[in-house]
């Protein structure tokens, strides 16, 4: 079979690089197409897949958008016209768009909530021919053609078969301390994140200073840091992210993907966004397993007493570990199930 994965996201480079792997292996051919966005590019580099590369450029706001949009469009006819896929897979509209107009099965793997990503939702669950989503997750009006999973997309790559953790990979981040905390700050301008606030400087100041007491603290940041952050910015592959994430003490954030990420690998996970309560993967991860806790961005000193609590705390990697298995026991496999559904895939 012939199989085109699109990437927009570097969170869906993760998603689908072990189930990439996993088809190549059985003999089926293999496309990315990667558009461009944060560290992605980085990542996907040294591909050993024929990967088409799409550059964006058009201008930030709603036109902006639109434009790349109908860019993306245009790009993925002709590619998808020449290669002809059997099935197409990604979290992107432009795939169901193009997959109606030449008749190829687009899957759409999504874990977001129809509700909290309506335009998503309006624009590319409605025209997929089939969603993959955890049970955890809402997809409005398209049960219907929905596979729902026991489990989360980031146990796609973070489950103990296919991650190992290897401090050797980040020895350097420890510096002279005992321990290290990891701070992200997202870009916050997806369509979504529209009115959506997170960290600002002053609170991540605050929690800088808590933290550097006890050990070092390091900043993964996909917008610009101002000057004074600069020297907590982490330095290490993109690559290696997940090792970091692992062997962080905290992990506090404003993104959905990485706090979800630290739960799994058992990392006390803290995230300060407005999304708080309308993801249904990420409220079942803080109120089923107690893996990560949301904190709406009108409650700046529960994050700060929150932070308190956990680093104050010195059996906390110990009880999130216990967590953590018990939420891998329930769970399943989801790089071994999405492998079998794809080669098995009739629409």
């Amino acid at each position: 079979m012939k199989f085109l994965f699109y990437i927009g996201h570097p969170a869906h480079y993760h998603n689908f690089r072990i189930v990439s792997q996993n088809l190549a292996n059985k003999g089926h051919e293999v496309v990315w197409v990667v558009r461009e966005k944060d560290v992605l590019f980085k990542l996907t580099e040294g591909s050993p897949y024929k990967t088409h590369f799409i550059k964006e450029r058009a201008p930030k706001g709603k036109w902006g958008r639109i434009t790349r949009i109908l860019k993306r469009e245009v790009i993925m006819f002709f590619i998808m016209l020449r290669f002809n896929p059997d099935v197409s897979i990604g979290t992107d509209l432009v795939i169901t768009h193009i997959g109606i107009l030449l008749k190829i099965p687009s899957i759409v793997v999504n874990e977001d909530d129809a509700e909290a990503v309506p335009l998503f939702a309006n624009m590319a669950m409605k025209y997929a021919t089939t969603i993959l989503a955890p049970e955890s997750c809402s997809v409005g009006p398209y049960g219907d053609k929905t596979i729902f999973y026991k489990g989360y997309q980031e146990l796609a790559y973070l489950h103990p078969n296919y991650f190992i953790p290897n401090r050797s990979k980040v020895e350097s981040l420890f510096g002279d301390k005992q321990e290290f905390f990891l701070l992200r700050f997202a870009s916050l301008t997806a369509h979504h994140d529209t009115g959506v606030a997170g960290i600002n400087d002053k609170l991540a100041q605050r929690i800088i200073t808590i933290l550097e007491k006890r050990g070092k603290v390091w900043i993964t940041s996909e917008r610009e840091l101002s000057p004074e952050f600069e020297k907590y910015r982490i330095a290490i592959p993109a690559k290696e992210i997940h090792h970091a994430m692992y062997f962080a003490s905290l992990y506090i954030g404003d993104s959905q993907t990485m706090a979800a990420e630290a739960a799994v690998l058992g990392t006390p996970s803290l995230r300060f966004n407005d999304f708080v309560g309308k993801l249904g993967y990420l409220e079942e991860l803080e109120h089923k397993y107690k893996l990560t806790f949301g904190i709406p961005t009108n409650q700046p000193e529960r994050l700060i007493e929150k932070v308190k609590e956990i680093v104050e705390d010195l059996e906390s990697r110990k009880t999130w570990e216990v967590r953590r298995a018990k939420m891998q026991e329930e769970t399943i496999d989801v790089a071994a199930f999405w492998t079998d559904y794809f080669e098995t895939y009739k629409s």
